[in-house]
């Protein structure tokens, strides 16, 4: 087929421009945690640079200032809430042996 006759072939990027995770004002810090949460997943495990959209130097000072924070608890190293869920087991099944003597 010539190059004349292909169909118009989309371009799989998207040329959207989005803004920046962080603006040039906010301070990377430990004691920001507004700004530390928002690259902190669901699990509290620190996000990646390529879904943060930070760059190598940003995404050093956010996950030193995560681990700080961390320390400090002023941020909880586990986000897991269902740790702290207890359910009741079902009637006569422990699902634990014991030894009869």
């Amino acid at each position: 087929m010539d190059k004349s006759k292909r169909p118009f072939l989309k371009s799989k990027r998207s040329f959207r421009r989005r803004l920046p995770p962080i603006q040039s004002g906010d301070r990377i810090d430990y004691r920001n945690i507004s700004l530390i949460s928002r690259f902190i997943s669901e699990q509290g495990k620190i996000l990646s640079r390529r879904m943060n959209r930070l760059t190598l130097n940003q995404q050093r000072l956010i996950t030193i200032a995560i681990k700080q924070a961390r320390i400090l608890s002023l941020l909880p190293f586990l986000n897991n809430e269902k740790q702290f869920e207890r359910t009741e087991p079902a009637t006569g099944a422990t699902g634990l042996r014991t030894r009869n003597k």
